[in-house]
């Protein structure tokens, strides 16, 4: 998906460090400028919420963005024994179904927006909270982009044999998904009746049991 971060968030420097943080403010803002609705866990989750960044085109419309819930993950050495093992985190990403993208000069048209793209945005999202622990840091760019090109792959072939199927609720509604774990942690994608992909991608918690509503008031997360 050709997107931009439009607003920023506590995504990982390429050293492990956290970037600067922009006011909760700032960071609601993108998600107010979304002409459609945001998804998060369900009211059975009872714990920390954030957000994390949206994603827009280069004309400013907004396709994509991340809501956080649990620990806020830091980044993982691969094997590594330290606290970030012991994050417990769900970022659910929703991604606007858009049949029809034209280019940023208007003169074309880009891949419509599917469950693929949200499978690769979920993808690419559990990867940039991990480091495998024996590379170099100065390695990790080319190691992301390698996952990252393995990470769409993967999400371009839904019905392969690397995905299972998981039915979890969305605004109540029994809703099928397509779901994988790997050494990072797990990933899944589906659809909702509102018109809008649904991602998610999480370590230590288990996705079987989670559900998935509208964000009501996504104002209340300033």
């Amino acid at each position: 998906m050709e997107t931009t971060s439009r607003v920023g968030a506590q995504a990982p420097a390429a050293d492990g460090t956290a970037q600067a943080v922009p006011s909760a403010r700032r960071m609601v803002d993108g998600y107010l400028l979304a002409p459609f609705p945001w998804y998060g866990l369900d009211e059975a989750f009872t714990g920390p919420r954030w957000l994390m960044r949206v994603g827009a085109t280069a004309d400013g419309s907004v396709e994509h963005g991340s809501i956080g819930h649990g620990d806020e993950p830091s980044v993982r050495a691969e094997g590594s024994l330290g606290n970030s093992d012991k994050e417990r985190f769900a970022v659910v990403v929703t991604v606007a179904a858009n049949p029809v993208r034209r280019s940023a000069d208007g003169t074309g048209l880009l891949e419509a927006t599917s469950v693929s793209s949200a499978a690769w945005l979920a993808g690419v999202g559990l990867l940039s909270y991990t480091w495998p622990g024996q590379m170099d840091h100065s390695l990790r760019d080319d190691w992301l982009d390698q996952q990252t090109e393995t990470a769409w792959v993967l999400a371009d072939d839904l019905e392969g044999a690397d995905w299972s199927t998981l039915s979890l609720p969305v605004d109540g509604t029994p809703t099928p998904f397509h779901y994988r774990e790997s050494e990072y942690g797990w990933v899944l994608a589906g659809s909702t009746e509102e018109g809008v992909h649904l991602g998610a991608y999480g370590r230590g918690m288990s996705a079987y049991g989670l559900g998935f509503s509208v964000i009501k008031d996504i104002g209340a997360y300033a």
